[in-house]
């Protein structure tokens, strides 16, 4: 049984996430950015015992040292960070170049980059100095995205805080298995989160099933079960890999 700390757990693939490890008989800490409402009921629906609720915006650089703190104290040690939460594509945040203002210009990449990256970057130094203190193994890992390799010109923030946050995974990946810890990294395409439910209802839902000769969109569930293997004592030679997770909507050479 080992203590995994899921962040933005809350909903979506994070909830999903959750529920894959605690099915295979982990303790969860599910992270909460704003919303503990949504994070009580992701564990009151987890199976199993020993899950527990950290909140924290990860926008704090300071608040990355607590949340794993308290998953530590909940959970009697973590073992596995997966690095899921991040300030997502909306039309909040839309930033075209030509069309936004400087200052929301660099209102949302100041944003983006905060959640996004920095996050990970100190939830990550958090967590590896945790097990190295153990002399334990461990596993991290990052939630990044399609849209690093293939251009979010209606959300460059977003593209490239999910580049940097791939990029990083693998230099972790170089710079800690020394210790017996594995990073890697999932890029997901469009997933049908309940966030995204009134899109794929819309009319542009088709377009966006249409992104992937399946004639779909992918599920937490799929995403989930990627990363319970990435987390699993078998995965150890996957470390710096960046799996491609978005049934052939983009292929990248």
């Amino acid at each position: 049984m080992r203590g995994v700390l899921v962040t933005g757990g809350s909903r979506g693939i994070g909830r999903a996430v959750a529920a894959a490890f605690a099915e295979a008989g982990d303790r969860v800490a599910v992270h909460y950015g704003h919303d503990r409402g949504a994070a009580e009921q992701t564990v009151r629906a987890l199976p199993g015992s020993g899950h527990a609720i950290v909140g924290g915006d990860l926008a704090d650089p300071d608040a990355a040292q607590r949340i794993v703190d308290e998953a530590v104290a909940a959970l009697g040690g973590v073992d596995v960070l997966v690095n899921n939460a991040a300030l997502a594509t909306s039309g909040d945040t839309v930033h075209r170049i030509a069309e936004v203002e400087a200052a929301q210009w660099q209102q949302v990449w100041r944003r983006m980059l905060d959640i996004n990256l920095l996050g990970p970057v100190h939830l990550t130094y958090a967590v590896a100095h945790h097990l190295i203190e153990r002399g334990a193994p461990g596993r991290i890992v990052n939630i990044g995205s399609r849209g690093a390799f293939r251009g979010e010109p209606d959300f460059p923030a977003y593209g490239a805080s999910k580049a940097a946050l791939q990029a990083f995974g693998q230099s972790m990946a170089i710079a800690l298995a020394p210790h017996g810890i594995s990073v890697t990294s999932v890029a997901p395409g469009f997933v049908g989160t309940e966030r995204q439910d009134a899109k794929l209802a819309s009319p542009e839902g088709d377009s966006v099933r249409a992104q992937s000769p399946f004639g779909r969109v992918g599920t937490p569930a799929e995403i989930a079960a990627a990363v319970l293997y990435l987390a699993s004592p078998h995965s150890t030679w996957a470390s710096g890999a960046i799996l491609d997770l978005n049934g052939a909507s983009y292929l990248r050479t």
